[in-house]
């Protein structure tokens, strides 16, 4: 029988983690729509609304029913306002073991949100679904991404080589593909001691299982 991901909430202090809604049509393409998610992600250029119907309606439910991950809209507790995506992918149930990444949108940038996000996912596969290795890939040239990795007490475990397809403008505007290198980081559950403390409320997170 194939493991899936419980269909959940997860609470900070200043974020809540939900599945994604039809209602986050506009903001998620506008949101990837940006020119560091073009650069540093492999999601279409241009991103339609279209484009962010069908993520939200067929492919993220299919991933998490089919086992392989979990994709979640990261919203201000305060406003609602989307402000970026957490997803887990290549998901082994039998390690117990997820690959996790990270989208800020680009008016949301600088708070802190992505490492509130991801530190508060980990807690969650930790603690809840008793996980056993979190794993990131962050691009050479992405130094905000890795900033985050090391933010959230991740290990640095080695060097891909040419493993990464980042995107450039080119001379006319359209895009480019360039090879570089990925940098594997691990995160497991002994490596979260102590770095709740920087993230308030009840260790980090809260859930609340069975998101209607």
């Amino acid at each position: 029988m194939t493991s899936t991901f419980p269909s959940i909430s997860i609470s900070t202090e200043r974020l809540v983690l939900r599945p994604l809604d039809e209602d986050d049509v506009p903001a998620l393409a506008a949101m990837m729509n940006d020119e560091q998610v073009g650069a540093w992600t492999h999601v279409p250029q241009p991103f339609t609304e279209d484009g962010a119907r069908h993520w939200i309606t067929s492919w993220a439910p299919a991933e998490r029913t089919a086992g392989h991950g979990l994709d979640l809209a990261v919203t201000e507790f305060l406003t609602q306002r989307l402000v970026g995506i957490i997803q887990l992918t290549k998901t082994n149930w039998d390690i117990r073991s997820t690959e996790l990444s990270y989208i800020v949108a680009p008016w949301a940038r600088g708070e802190g949100y992505a490492s509130e996000a991801a530190l508060a996912t980990a807690q969650w596969l930790f603690h809840d679904q008793k996980f056993e290795r979190v794993e990131l890939r962050t691009a050479a040239d992405n130094t905000a991404s890795q900033q985050v990795a090391q933010k959230i007490g991740c290990i640095s475990e080695g060097v891909l080589r040419n493993a990464c397809i980042a995107r450039v403008r080119t001379e006319d505007g359209a895009w480019t593909q360039v090879r570089t290198d990925f940098i594997v980081w691990s995160l497991l559950p002994e490596d979260l001691e102590g770095t709740g403390e920087q993230f308030a409320g009840n260790g980090g997170f809260t859930t609340f299982p069975d998101w209607n």
